[in-house]
């Protein structure tokens, strides 16, 4: 009986946990390299060259949602169905067929891109310096989609190394390129040092498609020996169909964020032309907001994303087995994970955000926005892996539902509260915090109508009282310890001493428990085996 089995002689597959740690340390790795260029390119081009850089964004990431969407969750979620039912052939469909469609799109709007470029930065932006950044992000699109596909094929094989790897070697390769290409064309002007800061990131891109293509290409002859007795057999009718309808409903789900952002970035600019401030000066405060601030309050986003990405292909397959305990688990395991790793960075964030931005970025001018913003942050945190639970139970209506709303809410307050001098930019401020608030909340709802699912709310009390324990301790030490004179020294001294804190009380209260810290990859072999003889959940 020569039956093949699913995975057989393919990339090693991952448990929940062990996808996700992976993920996590590259996403860990990758925020913190990725700090060095948010520290050091404001101190090259300044606040104004940041925010002429982040103003060209928005439209990158409007066509970026385009081209790609729900690619890479469409390609995770049917490879690893096909991987669950053995169908090696419809793997090999849904590659193919991916690649043609974000290709063909990348070329298209790379084009459309270059055409427009002078009409978009002279009548929608309102500082006509973007241009030069606008055309140096164009060839990024083609990039981006091909390595959207490899990304959601590994992933719903659950093998998360190529897509770990492949992100620390795009995020080094970034930070060279945009602190070297903006130094260098720094003398023609800021206009140009943003541009070749854009150019920096195209070029890390490209670096972590290269990396993506040689993980693949090593493993296509197993791939090509374990599909060998699958060859003759076509690929299942409808897979097309199946593609396009996840992809098209999360796409537009996708585009409500991408287009938010994208008139986030130009009402902010020109509500606050209302407020009478300034142009250079209005872009300088929100590249400060956008390009120095949200980075900051994005940190722990490494593990939620992390969470996110682990828990498609997980709850598919749950999901396909009609395991509701499973995915229940999945849920528990995924919210505990994301409010108890990020709110100690809230609680820092907000106890110590004047010290913390002077340290970053030599400026304390900016601290008023990242201390109201911190104890907002744990929504945030939530958030992606609310989405992609939604996402994964084939709701991606609801989460698109879900957004629209909030979107709509938010840039509503932007636009009326930026333009109104007593707020300007914390008008923007507000509006990012009841947006935040919003969205989390129905998805939340939304999650629990679909499972009957109910939220430990009394965790969310012993996480309060962590959190409370923790800001006193830090604020404390922050006063008291020795180190004034050097003010890095007492920065970590005093958060070190607060996390602490906070580890002994999580502990404490039972929010986590030693069995967690057992089943978790590396760590928990040191305080012994959970459950000898069975991998981890």
């Amino acid at each position: 009986m020569n039956k093949l089995t699913p995975r057989t002689g393919t990339s090693k597959k991952q448990t929940f946990i062990q996808g996700t740690m992976i993920l996590l340390a590259a996403g860990i790795v990758n925020r913190i390299l990725g700090f060095i260029p948010r520290i050091a390119l404001p101190r090259i081009i300044g606040a104004e060259g940041v925010g002429i850089y982040q103003l060209g964004y928005p439209f990158f990431l409007v066509l970026v949602t385009i081209i790609t969407g729900g690619i890479p969750l469409a390609v995770a979620k049917l490879i690893s169905e096909a991987e669950t039912e053995n169908k090696p052939q419809n793997s090999e469909f849904v590659l193919r067929v991916s690649l043609m469609l974000t290709v063909g799109l990348g070329i298209l709007f790379m084009a459309l891109s270059v055409w427009l470029a002078p009409w978009v930065t002279s009548h929608i932006l309102t500082d006509s310096r973007v241009y030069y950044t606008f055309i140096s992000m164009s060839p990024m699109l083609v990039i981006v989609a091909v390595s959207s596909v490899y990304r959601g094929y590994f992933q719903g094989k659950q093998n998360m190394i190529p897509s770990a790897a492949s992100s620390i070697i795009e995020t080094v390769a970034r930070i060279g390129c945009t602190l070297w290409f903006a130094y260098l064309l720094l003398p023609k002007g800021i206009a140009y040092a943003a541009a070749g800061a854009m150019l920096g990131v195209t070029a890390g891109e490209f670096f972590g498609l290269l990396a993506l293509l040689w993980q693949f290409r090593k493993e296509r002859p197993k791939l090509a020996k374990t599909e060998k007795g699958s060859r003759h057999q076509a690929s299942s009718p409808g897979l097309f169909s199946r593609l396009m309808g996840i992809n098209v409903p999360v796409t537009a789900g996708k585009l409500v964020g991408s287009f938010s952002y994208l008139f986030e970035s130009i009402i902010t600019a020109q509500s606050l032309a209302i407020a009478g401030i300034a142009t250079s000066v209005a872009t300088a405060q929100y590249g400060a907001l956008q390009g120095m601030i949200i980075p900051v309050l994005l940190l722990p986003g490494a593990l939620t994303s992390s969470l996110a990405v682990s828990l498609v292909p997980s709850l598919s397959e749950a999901a396909a087995r009609k395991d509701r305990l499973t995915i229940h688990k999945r849920l528990n395991q995924t919210i505990r994970l994301a409010l108890v790793t990020g709110a100690p960075f809230s609680v820092i964030m907000y106890v110590l955000a004047e010290p913390l931005c002077r340290l970053l970025y030599n400026s304390t001018d900016i601290a008023g926005m990242l201390r109201m913003l911190a104890p907002f942050a744990l929504f945030v945190y939530v958030q992606a892996p609310l989405q992609a639970t939604l996402q994964a139970l084939d709701r991606p209506g609801r989460a698109l539902f879900n957004t629209l709303v909030s979107a709509s809410i938010k840039l509503f307050l932007i636009w009326y509260l930026s333009s109104q001098p007593e707020y300007g930019i914390y008008g923007a401020v507000i509006a990012i915090i009841i947006n935040s608030i919003v969205v989390t909340i129905l998805h939340g709802f939304s999650i629990s109508r679909l499972l009957a699912y109910r939220f430990k709310l009394f965790d969310m009390v012993k996480l309060l009282c962590a959190m409370l324990i923790m800001a006193a301790l830090t604020t404390y030490a922050f006063r008291h310890f020795p180190f004034a004179g050097f003010g890095w020294i007492q920065l970590f001294a005093s958060a070190l001493v607060g996390a602490a804190a906070f580890l002994v009380t999580v502990f404490a209260v039972k929010l986590v428990s030693p069995r967690d810290v057992r089943r978790m990859p590396v760590i928990g072999k040191w305080f012994g085996s959970d459950e000898p003889g069975k991998p981890a959940a």
